[in-house]
């Protein structure tokens, strides 16, 4: 993902088709270093294409996709048509989740991803 990454940075820095020196560049300033496997894969891949073209046909695959918030509005969907059984059962839910946050808070000791 990093050298897809560092490839739309440079796409996006005006250089429409980047050589392997341009994203080993972008990677170096940020303390990675490139393998030249994987390097060369992306850039074969992605080598004379529009990238936004190849992200426009990315975006019509994620769209077949299912996600958790259509799993949740599908769930409280059918709570409701189940009638006066759906009121507990929320409140049971969303107690779940205010532990889990609360646990997941602890996890870090106070420190935040970017402080």
């Amino acid at each position: 993902m990093r050298y897809v990454a560092a490839y739309l940075l440079a796409v996006l820095g005006g250089n429409a088709s980047p050589s392997a020196k341009d994203i080993k560049a972008i990677l170096g300033s940020v303390g990675i270093e490139a393998e030249d496997e994987r390097l060369n894969k992306v850039i074969s891949e992605l080598n004379g294409k529009d990238v936004n073209e190849v992200m426009n046909s990315g975006l019509s695959k994620l769209a077949s996709v299912p996600a958790g918030g259509a799993v949740a509005a599908c769930a409280s969907a059918g709570g409701a048509a189940a009638g006066s059984g759906a009121a507990p059962a929320a409140a049971e839910e969303k107690k779940e989740e205010k532990k889990e946050e609360s646990e997941e808070s602890d996890e870090d000791m106070g420190f935040g991803l970017f402080d």
